[in-house]
């Protein structure tokens, strides 16, 4: 007895082909180039996005995006695609039972006999079970889990990418509010100089050379605020395909000099990015799929083993149906090896192979990726960081320039060319300040995206 119920349980449980996965070794850096000392502990990227991004009016577009994006709901569409193949591969380890039912009349000939009619009725039931010997089954499985899980992953990566893209595009979107804040407080200054500079040349003290110079100065700063306007409109446009909706305006919060940030950033070990960063996990969990496919595929070089039975009760009475006498049944065991197949099974075991080395490498290339874009990150926004702090000193000076300029020319001492020059140098000033700012907001974001933030909650 102890005997044969082993035997069953090998038949029934068998081996499994193909490796077993492990998880590649990638040497990993003991810290980020770029990165502040006495920040490896915590990092940036275990907060959620509402604390580093600390502006309302965000928030709530976030939280618009992440209801309607139309990528996060395809997303979640092909988790719900993958949990059902899940489910269609697991039941192939499963009997398969049927039952059925029929009734009807038949009409023989017998020669030159009458012919016969006689009534049919037939019950019966049926199984049938692929034995998953050699694991096949189990490895298709162990491979439909992988693709689910690089299903879920991705839609956290989807997510991760959705919050970093609305986050730029809102600061963006504050940064041309300031632009158009400069360009028309420029644009009133300038009218009322070449005002005062009409007066002038009018009573003969000076040329119509300065009217047209100050006339210069005032159109750049009308078309620079057409331009910005023109920016502005689009960018509202880009925030509200991100938020799933059509074309209109879009409210501000805090003013983009008033968003706040930190000076250092924590980026925390770059052994926990491994397991923080979604495209990380999406592509091993694709390389455990292919490794689980090469079992799939050697497991067609051996039998298939299948069990089928049935039975029933067949009878030309109804009433005599279910009398046992009218019962019968089958039981079948099956074996099926193939001999020749032109080569078809040591290709399919050698495409698996070859798919999986290629998302080893790709999986290899993804953390590497993954890196340096920290490492990008980090050095980028300490030195985006000096160059605003330079361009808020250089802007001071253009201003101060400007004012001095101005107050020479009115004393005699100075050209208006001075003044053309002085103040267009205080506007490009301005207008890079507002850049400078921005970047500096951008490159936070992209350090956050970089370290594997922004998936972990909705808000």
């Amino acid at each position: 007895m102890r005997r044969a119920w082993l035997a069953a349980s090998l038949l029934v449980g068998g081996c499994l082909m193909g490796p077993d996965y492990k998880r590649p070794e990638v040497p990993a850096p003991a810290d980020y180039r770029g990165a502040t000392a006495g920040t490896a502990g915590a990092s940036i990227a275990d907060k959620d996005w509402v604390e580093v991004f600390p502006d309302p009016t965000l928030h709530e577009l976030i939280r618009t995006a992440l209801r309607q994006n139309r990528d996060v709901a395809i997303a979640a569409a092909r988790i719900e695609q993958a949990q059902a193949q899940l489910g269609i591969t697991r039941a192939d380890q499963l009997p398969q039972l049927n039952i059925g039912l029929a009734a009807g009349r038949e009409r023989v000939a017998a020669g030159l006999a009458p012919a016969n009619t006689t009534n049919l009725f037939q019950a019966q039931a049926s199984a049938s079970w692929a034995l998953d010997f050699w694991g096949k089954f189990r490895r298709a499985s162990e491979a439909a889990r992988a693709d689910l899980l690089s299903s879920e992953w991705n839609r956290r990566a989807v997510i991760a990418t959705l919050v970093a893209n609305v986050a730029s595009a809102y600061y963006q979107l504050l940064a041309l509010d300031l632009e158009l804040e400069i360009s028309k407080s420029t644009l009133a200054s300038r009218r009322e100089s070449l005002g005062l500079t009409q007066l002038q040349e009018s009573h003969g003290t000076v040329s119509i050379l300065d009217v047209r110079q100050a006339e210069q100065l005032l159109y750049t700063a009308t078309e620079t605020i057409i331009d910005v306007e023109r920016r502005t409109e689009q960018e509202e446009n880009l925030i509200n395909v991100l938020l799933g909706q059509n074309p209109g305006p879009v409210p501000r919060g805090r003013r983009l000099i008033e968003q706040p940030h930190d000076a250092v950033i924590p980026a925390g070990l770059p052994s926990a990015l491994l397991a923080r960063r979604p495209d990380i996990q999406v592509q091993e969990a694709r390389l455990i799929a292919a490794n689980a496919r090469i079992g799939v595929a050697r497991a067609a070089y051996f039998p298939s083993i299948s069990l089928t039975g049935g039975g029933g009760f067949q009878s030309a009475d109804l009433g005599d149906l279910l009398n046992g006498s009218s019962g019968f049944w089958s039981i079948i065991g099956s074996l099926t090896q193939t001999i020749f197949d032109g080569g078809r099974i040591k290709a399919g075991v050698k495409l698996a192979e070859a798919q999986k080395q290629e998302l080893l490498f790709t999986y290899q290339q993804t953390i590497f990726e993954a890196f340096r874009e920290v490492s990008d990150a980090l050095v980028g926004y300490r030195k985006l960081r000096e160059f605003r702090e330079q361009q808020e000193l250089l802007t001071k000076s253009a201003q101060d320039a400007s004012a001095i300029s101005e107050q020479r020319y009115r004393g005699g001492a100075a050209s208006y060319l001075e003044v053309l020059d002085a103040n267009t140098r205080a506007f490009t000033a301005e207008l890079n300040l507002a850049q400078a700012q921005l970047n500096e907001l951008l490159s936070l974001v992209q350090l956050y995206s970089a370290l594997g933030g922004g998936w972990q909650s909705a808000g």
